[in-house]
């Protein structure tokens, strides 16, 4: 039995997604939002939006950002408009699998209005491990290009000790930078120690920041504050890497002078096909085991 699968706009990450796709056997994939691409895809279909029986359709796969929030799709490679209404969630099948990268409550609520299993695939732990590793390189990256001082030897600062904020904290490590890392949970200040780095409670930010060449934000929340900016030294940079809008409070770092940066999306932007071989995966790996179950 072949799957029918639609993927609906996309950034350079879906280009290797759907190759990765094509290998797949009994696979018909339908590209929507790709027009402008120099390059063709044999094997697959591409269509106008409008033409897209969904109905069809066993899975759809949105881009990493999924849609606004009254359903809207961004392409990069087309000059389509492109928007997912609700009545058009409601024409597909209730078999139906939706693959974003992140969703919100438009998406959550057409999803579940239509009956349909929604997968936020950047939610996922193993995809979010997989993406710390060039989300830290971009973030080294960044360092570099912004910096007149080597990372060697550089006072490290790195908010949070989640998924993200670990790998940079190893990674910025290995390179011989000094690294702090800031974390809220007992275990968490516990294993930070343990590998070897200097353990800050978050509330203690604000009394580490003046030693601080390099502040590397990963938490998605208003955590660098006035209180840690102001000791900043006037060369220290901020590096946000959590999801827009940040963590980091911007108007006042610019009134101080510091240069902060709001790093979005450094997968597709530092290492685009290992990121689309990333969400490839797993796409591949539950399409593969939803036709064994049929």
């Amino acid at each position: 039995m072949t799957q029918q699968i639609a993927v609906i706009g996309g950034d350079a990450r879906y280009l290797e997604l759907i190759r990765q796709l094509q290998a797949l056997p009994n696979i018909t994939i339908h590209l929507i939002g790709f027009d402008k691409l120099e390059q063709g895809f044999t094997g697959s279909h591409q269509i106008e939006f409008n033409d897209l029986d969904q109905a069809q359709m066993d899975a759809i796969i949105l881009p990493i950002t999924g849609t606004d929030q009254s359903g809207y799709v961004e392409t990069v490679f087309s000059d389509q408009t492109i928007q997912l209404t609700d009545e058009w969630f409601k024409g597909l099948k209730d078999s139906a699998v939706l693959f974003t990268g992140i969703s919100n409550a438009y998406l959550d609520e057409a999803a579940e209005q239509a009956n349909v299993k929604l997968i936020p695939l950047l939610n996922r732990d193993d995809v979010a491990i997989y993406n710390s590793i060039p989300t830290a390189e971009g973030t080294i990256m960044m360092a570099i290009k912004h910096t007149d001082f080597t990372i060697h030897s550089s006072r490290v600062i790195v908010v949070g000790f989640g998924r993200v904020g670990n790998t940079v904290a190893n990674k910025f490590a290995a390179l011989g930078a000094k690294v702090s890392v800031c974390a809220e949970s007992i275990m968490d200040l516990a294993r930070i120690t343990e590998l070897g780095h200097t353990a800050i409670p978050f509330d203690q930010m604000h009394e580490h920041t003046g030693s601080c060449d390099l502040l590397i934000n990963t938490v998605p929340a208003q955590v660098v504050t006035k209180d840690a900016i102001q000791h900043l030294p006037p060369h220290g940079i901020i590096f946000d890497l959590a999801s827009k809008p940040g963590g980091t409070d911007f108007n006042y770092a610019d009134q101080r002078g510091i240069k902060a940066i709001l790093a979005k999306s450094l997968p597709g932007v530092v290492a685009p096909k290992t990121a689309g071989k990333i969400l490839a995966d797993v796409i591949k790996q539950f399409l593969t085991e939803r036709k064994e179950n049929l």
